[in-house]
């Protein structure tokens, strides 16, 4: 018997509690905790994205600060402002809202220090993550950690397999598992015989980008599959990289999409940028 895991629900329970420690923040330091989105261009997604941030800071009681430059805007524009808001005491996480217009480089995103960086994507910070050192993680990742810890799954001396290598997602996700004692394996496109590499998952982490590629007869008898993938199949509809209603059968527990890994993404930047509020003060 499977059991879908409700990512909405642990999302609005894990955000409650930073709601709680957000109050006692202000209570005792007389601090406001302040986090900057910067937006380049009109992207519409990205503009979605922007406002669902901006919602999740209210509701938690962080103040948003968002800084919106034109599509035209220079590289200088872009690095000027984040030099300001790297040496602002108000400011205690930066984000820059990815993808940049195509003349613009992400080697501003250097520019954020490390302590301001709650994305988790500095060098700094994924060294640390690398060493098992306390460091910022990306959002995505940490949040299927925190899925795995409220569902009381066990990480320790299983079998994980992570399907996807990106800086943002498998990379840092594939860290994570290692560092929780883990036996990780990292798939990726010109993975040979990636069938039989997914067959061994005690633990299968999806993030490759492609609809319903995972299949049922991927899947060992028991597995947890975490599917972190967001893309549209052919009816148009949202779907994640698992063939959802073949997989759930031989699992014991999946994730939907949509309700699943997404609603953690955002949470678990909100409780990164108040881990920096809390850095700053000590």
């Amino acid at each position: 018997m499977y059991k879908i895991i409700d990512g909405k629900a642990i999302a609005q329970s894990i955000r409650a509690e930073i709601r709680e420690k957000v109050v006692t923040f202000k209570a005792e330091t007389g601090c406001e905790i302040g986090l900057a989105v910067v937006l380049v261009g009109e992207n519409p997604a990205s503009q979605i994205y922007v406002r669902n941030k901006i919602k999740a800071c209210e509701e938690v009681g962080i103040k948003s600060y968002a800084y919106y430059l034109s599509a035209a805007a220079t590289q200088r524009e872009l690095e000027d402002l984040l030099l300001s808001l790297a040496k602002d005491d108000e400011i205690n996480g930066i984000l820059v809202q990815l993808p940049l217009p195509t003349h613009l480089s992400d080697k501003a995103l250097k520019l954020i220090p490390d302590c301001k960086d709650v994305d988790g994507f500095s060098e700094g910070n994924i060294g640390r993550l690398c060493l098992n050192l306390p460091a910022t993680v990306a959002c995505t990742p940490y949040g299927v950690m925190k899925i795995l810890e409220y569902e009381h799954i066990e990480i320790k001396e299983k079998n994980a397999v992570v399907v996807g290598r990106s800086n943002i997602v498998g990379k840092p996700m594939a860290m994570l598992l290692m560092n929780a004692d883990a036996t990780v394996t990292v798939c990726h496109s010109k993975t040979k015989n990636l069938k039989e590499q997914c067959l061994k998952a005690d633990i299968l982490v999806s993030a490759i980008g492609k609809p319903k590629f995972i299949t049922s007869d991927m899947i060992k008898e028991g597995a947890v599959v975490i599917d972190v993938g967001i893309n549209r199949d052919e009816n148009g509809r949202l779907c994640g990289d698992v063939d959802f209603e073949s997989v759930k059968e031989k699992c014991s527990y999946i994730t939907p999409v949509p309700g699943g890994v997404g609603p953690m993404t955002i949470t678990m930047l909100m409780y990164n940028t108040y881990l920096a509020a809390l850095r700053s003060r000590n």
